[in-house]
């Protein structure tokens, strides 16, 4: 009995597997962790660059505007071009100019600071970067990994995000207190460099092919054309892969009701914005706390990331984000009404929860995308779950800080999470198949 109950305690862990069993996988992996603390270090230098500048919550939700236009735009068109070129060219485009956007803001230490459009402005080209690559990025670990680990290998770059995002955070705030926010970013760029070598150490990745059918099956005959007639010929063409990939989506209840979960959680109740002005109210703005907010929602993740192989090894995920996109809400509700009363830590403590929360949620709903979609469609479906997935906590952040102009940050949390528990439990009644799904089916 003790030795059952120790393999039931072991099994509960992080499955590490991925890392033994491939190096092209470990490679990336350490690259993605890099290449997220840079991203976490410079988020904290965009919210308090912004709100130092600006001191307006609308101004601050203009961040999650900025990002979430080029993440719905590209994000999109990475999806047909994750599907017809090499998927490995196409992160390599991308990271490298993410890392030259993040240069571009690092140059702030010699130009001194750019006027808030132009700030704004580098960010939404590194965002668009991102976007354009990242359906690409999503394909590699169903092609390095088998099956049966593809969950696992979730789990590990969910737990190196969130490792970052606690690193991250508390890592800007210190640079923000003994230097700038360029530095923040010079920073970024360094980890976004390492990143792009990581990739280009990976195998060719060409995405398999379907035969062709339809209006796609006549899209390129056969015949000499001319470059401008070529170039409407794959732009219809990458427009009906653009269209595929949505009907996969919309016709599947899985997809379908995990996406809208995910929705309900960030468009509703997503808090990021709020926390430059919750740091203002609770610890008088000091930009050591603000780093504070995020690296306790990266506890959460990182402990929950710990624990999980309580997700990956289960056959049931959908009922795994059902319960986690819950969690995420009364968390969330909680913060609301610590920062109404003025509990700072009961406030930091429901960030953990939420973070641990995310985490659950992220995982088992990236593993049921990857399984439930073939290779041949996977860009395209993997370009809507990238949009609903980044795009949604940037729209979310907008609504957080234009709902905190009108009323109060705290208010704004407070309604983003009883939002968010009423359509998730809307979701839960009307989509059964999410609750329904299996790993082996």
């Amino acid at each position: 009995m003790r030795a059952s109950a120790t393999r039931r305690a072991r099994g509960a862990f992080l499955d590490l597997t991925p890392l033994r069993i491939s190096p092209a996988y470990r490679r990336l992996w350490v690259g993605g962790a890099l290449s997220g603390l840079g991203h976490q270090v410079a988020v904290v230098a965009v919210l308090f660059q912004v709100w130092e500048m600006t001191r307006s919550p609308f101004w601050v939700a203009a961040i999650g505007i900025a990002q979430a236009v080029p993440m719905i735009l590209l994000g999109l068109v990475g999806g047909p071009v994750a599907d017809v070129l090499d998927r490995r060219r196409v992160a390599l485009a991308a990271t490298a100019g993410q890392a030259l956007a993040a240069l571009a803001l690092g140059a702030q230490l010699v130009t001194g600071l750019y006027p808030l459009p132009l700030l704004l402005g580098l960010l939404s080209v590194q965002t668009a970067c991102n976007a354009l690559g990242a359906p690409a990025r999503r394909t590699f670990i169903t092609r390095l990994m088998p099956r049966e680990q593809v969950p696992a290998g979730i789990a590990l770059h969910m737990i190196s995000f969130q490792a970052a995002m606690m690193v991250g955070p508390a890592v800007g705030g210190l640079l923000l207190g003994v230097a700038s926010p360029a530095v923040c970013y010079l920073v970024n760029a360094l980890a976004l460099t390492v990143s792009w070598w990581t990739v280009r150490a990976l195998p060719a990745m060409p995405p398999e092919r379907r035969a062709p059918t339809g209006a796609r099956a006549k899209a390129d005959p056969p015949t000499r054309t001319s470059p401008t007639t070529r170039l409407r010929r794959r732009t219809r063409t990458a427009l009906v892969m653009l269209g595929e990939g949505v009907d996969a989506v919309r016709h599947n209840p899985v997809l379908r009701g995990s996406f809208l979960l995910d929705l309900a959680a960030t468009l509703l109740a997503f808090p990021v914005a709020l926390f430059p002005m919750v740091n203002q109210e609770l610890f008088g703005g000091d930009p050591r706390t603000l780093g504070l907010f995020l690296t306790c929602v990266a506890v959460g993740g990182v402990s929950a990331g710990l624990g999980s192989g309580l997700v990956t090894r289960r056959s049931r995920l959908g009922v795994v984000q059902l319960g986690a996109v819950a969690v995420w809400g009364v968390a969330l509700l909680g913060f609301g009404l610590a920062a109404l009363a003025g509990w700072a830590w009961a406030a930091l403590a429901t960030l953990v929860v939420a973070g641990a929360a995310d985490t659950v949620s992220v995982t088992s709903r990236a593993a049921m995308v990857q399984l439930a979609t073939p290779d041949s469609h996977l860009g395209r479906v993997s370009s809507v779950e990238h949009v609903i997935g980044v795009s949604g906590p940037d729209i979310g952040n907008a609504r957080a800080g234009l709902v905190a102009g009108l009323t109060t940050p705290a208010w704004s949390a407070l309604l983003g999470a009883v939002g968010c528990l009423a359509v998730g439990a809307w979701v839960a009644l009307t989509h059964r198949e999410v609750a329904a799904f299996r790993v082996g089916d």
